[in-house]
C-alpha cells in the first residue's frame, strides 16, 4: 500500500476527530445554555449541602444559570457519587465531593464500583470545614477530659453518633477513643450530619465529632456543647471553645472539605468555564461573607490541575488511616 492510499485512507479519521473536536468546542462556546444539575451526596442540613447552598448564589451569577441541588443520599454517600459518575459528561450534571465520599470511601468499601480519581474531573475545591466535639446538653461531662473520665468509670454506657459510617467525623472519633482506650457504643445514622445532630439536640446520643458549620448555630443557641474545635488555633465564630491542640491532643486535628467534580469524559473547555465560575463565586464579598459566618472557609483551587494533585495526596493519607485502624463496622 503506497503512502498516499495509506494517507486517503486515514482522511475520514482525521476529519471525523476534528469534526468532534469542533462539536466540542463549540458546545462549551454555548455553554451554559441550561440549568446545571449538582448531585450532593447527602441529605440536607449537613456539611455537604449547608456548603453548596451557601456558594450556590455566587455560582449562578459566574455561570448565568440556575443550579439545581439534588441531594442523593445514601450508603455514606456512596449512593449520590454512583449517580453522578452515570450521568452524561457534558457539564450539566456536576458532583458536590467531599474528604468521606473521594478521599475516604474508596479504601473503605471494597465493592465500590466508582474510582473517583478514574471517574470525575477535579475542578476546584470550595471550602474547608474545622472539626468540632459536640455534646447533647444533657451529657454530664463539659470537657475532653471529662468525658474521658466519665467513660472509662461507665465502659460500654457513652452513645456516640457517627453521621456516616466512612466520614471523617466517624473515623476521628474512632482514633480518639482507640487511642485514649474508651469502650464507647457507636450509633449509626444514614444520609449525613443533619440526622444524627437531631438526635443529639434531643438526648438521644451523648457526643459526637462533626464539621464546625453543621454544629456551630446550635452551640451558640445552647443546644449543644463544645467540648473542644479539632483545630491548631482557636475559631472566631466560637473563639471560647478550646481547642484538641490546648487540651493535649495535637494528634486529633482534623478539617473537612467539599469540592465539585465533572463527570470523566467531560469537554476541557467546560471543566476550564467551570473552574473559573468557583474562583469568582469563591471571591465574592457575599459568599465569603455567608460562609465564613457559617464557620467555613471559602477557598479555590489555582487550577483544575491543582486540586487533581490535592485529591491524589488526600486519598493516599487516607488510605493510610483506613489500612492501619481496619474499618469501624468490623467490630
Amino acid at each position: 500500500m503506497s503512502k498516499m492510499t495509506r494517507a486517503w485512507l486515514g482522511l475520514p479519521l482525521c476529519l471525523a476527530m476534528l469534526s468532534g473536536a469542533a462539536t466540542a468546542a463549540e458546545d462549551a462556546g454555548r455553554y451554559p445554555s441550561k440549568p446545571i444539575h449538582i448531585v450532593v451526596p447527602f441529605a440536607p442540613g449537613g456539611a455537604s449541602d449547608f456548603a453548596i447552598r451557601l456558594i450556590q448564589p455566587g455560582l449562578q451569577q459566574a455561570l448565568g444559570q440556575t443550579l439545581v441541588i439534588d441531594n442523593r443520599s445514601g450508603a455514606a454517600g456512596n449512593v449520590g457519587m454512583e449517580t453522578a459518575a452515570r450521568s452524561t459528561p457534558d457539564g450539566y450534571t456536576l458532583f458536590l465531593g467531599n474528604i468521606g465520599t473521594i478521599s475516604i470511601n474508596p479504601h473503605f468499601f471494597p465493592d465500590l464500583t466508582v474510582v473517583p480519581q478514574r471517574d470525575f474531573i477535579p475542578i476546584s475545591i470550595a471550602s474547608e470545614t474545622p472539626g468540632i466535639v459536640v455534646a447533647s446538653t444533657k451529657f454530664a461531662p463539659n470537657s475532653l477530659q471529662e468525658l474521658i473520665a466519665y467513660a472509662k468509670a461507665h465502659p460500654g454506657k457513652i452513645n456516640y453518633a457517627a453521621a456516616g459510617i466512612s466520614t471523617l467525623n466517624t473515623l476521628a472519633m474512632e482514633q480518639f477513643r482507640r487511642r485514649q482506650g474508651l469502650d464507647m457504643t457507636q450509633v449509626p445514622y444514614k444520609g449525613g450530619a443533619g440526622p444524627a445532630i437531631i438526635d443529639l439536640i434531643g438526648g438521644n446520643v451523648d457526643v459526637m465529632f462533626v464539621t464546625l458549620s453543621s454544629a456551630a448555630e446550635f452551640v451558640k443557641a445552647g443546644k449543644l456543647k463544645a467540648l473542644a474545635v479539632t483545630t491548631r488555633e482557636r475559631v472566631e465564630s466560637l473563639p471560647d471553645v478550646p481547642t484538641v491542640v490546648e487540651l493535649g491532643f495535637p494528634d486529633d486535628v482534623s478539617s473537612s472539605w467539599q469540592g465539585l467534580f465533572a463527570v470523566a469524559g467531560t469537554p476541557q473547555p467546560i471543566v476550564a468555564k467551570l473552574h473559573a465560575a468557583v474562583v469568582k463565586a469563591m471571591a465574592d464579598p457575599d459568599v465569603r461573607k455567608h460562609m465564613i459566618g457559617a464557620s467555613m472557609l471559602p477557598t479555590s483551587s489555582p487550577t483544575p490541575d491543582s486540586f487533581k494533585e490535592f485529591v491524589a495526596a488526600d486519598s493516599a493519607k487516607w488510605k493510610a488511616v483506613v489500612q492501619q485502624m481496619g474499618s469501624p463496622k468490623a467490630e
